[in-house]
Order: C-alpha cells, then sequence, then structure tokens
C-alpha cells in the first residue's frame, strides 16, 4: 500500500476519534517534519536550543493536543505542522522579548533558553506582517506560512488551498511583495 494512501487512512482514523492512529502517523512523515523543521531552525541563530528534533517533538505535542479538526491528506497534516512549528517559535521569540522588557524571572525549560534579541525581533516582526496580511488576503498568508514556515511545495499548496498553481504562483508574487514592503516599513 502507498504510504500517502496510508497517511491518508490514518488522517481520516484521527479525524473519527482515533487518538492513538496520530502516533502511527509521525514515523511515516518523520523525515519530512524534521526537514520543516529544519528549514525552520536554519533562519535561527546557530546556539538555539530548540534543535529540530526538539521542534519536531513540540510540534507533535501541540498537534496531539488539536480537537475537532478534520484531516484531509498528507499536506494538509504537514501544512497544519509547519503552523505549529512557526507559532512555536514565535512564542520562543515572543517570550524572549517579553523577558527583555522586564518581565521578570521565570523558571524555563532548557528548550526554552535564550533566543538572540535581533532573532527574536525579526520572528516577532514576520509574525506580526503574516498576521496583518491575514487581514488582507487569507490565501495569501497561509500560502506564505505554508511555504516558508511548511516548506510545502507550491503543487502541494495548491492542493491544500483548492486553487492552481499557476493562481498561487501569481499569489505569491504579490504576497512576497507585499511583506518585503510591511517588513522594510517596519
Amino acid at each position: 500500500m502507498d504510504s500517502s494512501w496510508d497517511v491518508t487512512e490514518l488522517l481520516l482514523q484521527v479525524s473519527a476519534g482515533d487518538r492513538g492512529a496520530l502516533d502511527a502517523i509521525v514515523p511515516l512523515l518523520y523525515d519530512e517534519l524534521r526537514a520543516i523543521a529544519h528549514d525552520r531552525l536554519r533562519d535561527e541563530r546557530p546556539e538555539h536550543t530548540l534543535n529540530t528534533t526538539g521542534l519536531v517533538h513540540e510540534a507533535y505535542l501541540r498537534l496531539v493536543d488539536i480537537d475537532r479538526v478534520r484531516w484531509q491528506d498528507r499536506a494538509h497534516f504537514l501544512a497544519m505542522a509547519s503552523s505549529v512549528m512557526r507559532r512555536i517559535l514565535v512564542d520562543y521569540a515572543r517570550r524572549r522579548g517579553a523577558a527583555k522588557r522586564g518581565g521578570g524571572w521565570k523558571r524555563v525549560q532548557i528548550e526554552e533558553a535564550d533566543l538572540g534579541d535581533e532573532q527574536a525581533q525579526t520572528i516577532e516582526d514576520l509574525d506580526e506582517a503574516l498576521s496583518r496580511l491575514q487581514k488582507v488576503s487569507q490565501r495569501q498568508s497561509r500560502l506564505l506560512e505554508m511555504r516558508f514556515f511548511g516548506g510545502l511545495k507550491l503543487k502541494e499548496c495548491a492542493h491544500v488551498l483548492g486553487v492552481s498553481v499557476s493562481t498561487l504562483e501569481r499569489e505569491l508574487r504579490l504576497a512576497r511583495a507585499w511583506l518585503a514592503r510591511e517588513l522594510s516599513a517596519g
């Protein structure tokens, strides 16, 4: 049986309430999840304490807690995983920024330790820009998130969003230009 078919079947089981099926999905997609996490961490500072494996595991823990998702297929799962990884990195950056602004002492896990000030601000700026873009064009915001945070190919994004690749090529050009303008203005 094709592994993409296995993933789709398992995702249908998860949607039907079989939480154990998610445990069977991760080994099938582990290499792809690691590639996504590696891409996300490539832009982080070199001494970031959250490594590729840690980001995959953190994302898995959050995915397990998501209820009421009607999983569609492999691309949908990977898009959701990339979104969760983005949120994890943004949360780390925000915690770093809050501490820098006098947020007080708090006990942290070793994985949550120090992001560089400049990198934390860059992640926050990008997250805020994507949130603003979502108000203008939710599809373009999701597209950028899936492409840059998820590492999905344009064809996979088209499948998840239910539009043609040529439409997404146009929207990607517009979204990149919009994002560049927003980030340079900030």
